[in-house]
């Protein structure tokens, strides 16, 4: 009650505030399962209570999967998932966010300490399938199963310069320099065992002059993990500003219009699932590769001119 004043707080504990049916003073130490009435009408309540303007954005991505607990979307190119110093209105969280309470599914008045959120994240410029809690128990079961890596596999498709003839099955440590948001891949023992470990695996589906269509499967989720992995490896993503190879990068610009890296998170498999999520075991979720993706592997691996 944001909007109330001190002295009106200290009346209201006096007088319409109980503790387990009891009044009690101010200094009351409350513990688990207590339970706290307010005997004072609910339009004065909550018009002490400080209004939300939540943002909203246009809405940008698709819907790829939708029950009583999960949603799943599409995220497009160039949106963040959440904000930062850059945006912080126009996200994907926000669009979700909105787009739950147009519909009905999420009402930010009567769930005052939950809010939908997303439990993977994307790079802005990389596109595909994000997945959000849609209460309280499901968030909390998505992230213990994002957490222990065994129950939900993700999979992601990208080009990289190279021709890759042969599963990769790649654990490195990773070492992140927040100055200039990269991070530097090491493998030596000693590093492994600091614990930041990053696993990745890379199949190739197509090889041709040069390049190789492949489906990555991320074992953990470490910043910019796909990208710098596969450049130590000697297979840079195309497009790709930061650990990609300039010459290539260049070639895909002049062919493409192609100024970064061209990765898609393309598959979600549920393996397993736990409490309200337990019947999630089994399920496949798809997204389309986005048309300039599309154009690209076309040309590249098809033959495709037009």
């Amino acid at each position: 009650m944001k909007n109330a004043s001190l002295s009106y707080i200290y009346k209201a504990i006096r007088k319409d505030v109980k503790v387990n049916g009891k009044r009690v003073k101010e200094d009351q130490i409350l513990y688990e399962g207590d339970e706290i009435s307010l005997y004072m009408d609910a339009d004065e309540i909550e018009g002490f209570q400080k209004k939300k303007n939540r943002p909203q954005g246009k809405r940008q991505f698709r819907i790829a999967y939708e029950d009583d607990n999960v949603l799943v979307v599409e995220k497009p190119f160039g949106l963040l998932t959440h904000g930062d110093i850059t945006e912080k209105k126009n996200t994907l969280a926000n669009q979700v966010l909105g787009y739950l309470i147009e519909e009905g599914k999420y009402s930010p008045r009567t769930e005052r300490t939950f809010v939908p959120s997303p439990v993977n994240r994307l790079d802005r410029n990389t596109t595909g399938l994000v997945i959000f809690g849609k209460n309280a128990s499901s968030l909390v079961a998505l992230n213990k199963m994002i957490r222990e890596r065994t129950s939900i596999k993700k999979y992601y498709w990208t080009i990289v310069a190279g021709e890759m003839l042969e599963p990769l099955i790649l654990r490195d440590f990773m070492e992140k320099d927040h100055a200039t948001n990269t991070v530097t891949v090491k493998s030596n023992k000693e590093d492994l065992d600091k614990g930041k470990v990053m696993e990745t695996i890379a199949r190739p589906l197509a090889v041709n002059r040069g390049y190789s269509l492949v489906e990555v499967e991320l074992i953990t989720g470490r910043t910019h993990q796909i990208r710098a992995h596969l450049a130590k490896e000697g297979f840079p993503v195309i497009g790709d500003p930061k650990y990609g190879r300039p010459s290539v990068n260049k070639v895909m610009w002049d062919k493409f219009q192609l100024g970064t890296q061209l990765l898609h998170a393309a598959r979600l498999e549920f393996t397993d699932g736990q409490g309200p999520l337990a019947g999630m075991k089994g399920t496949k979720i798809l997204s389309q590769l986005p048309p300039d993706f599309d154009l690209i592997k076309r040309k590249l691996f098809e033959g495709d001119n037009s």
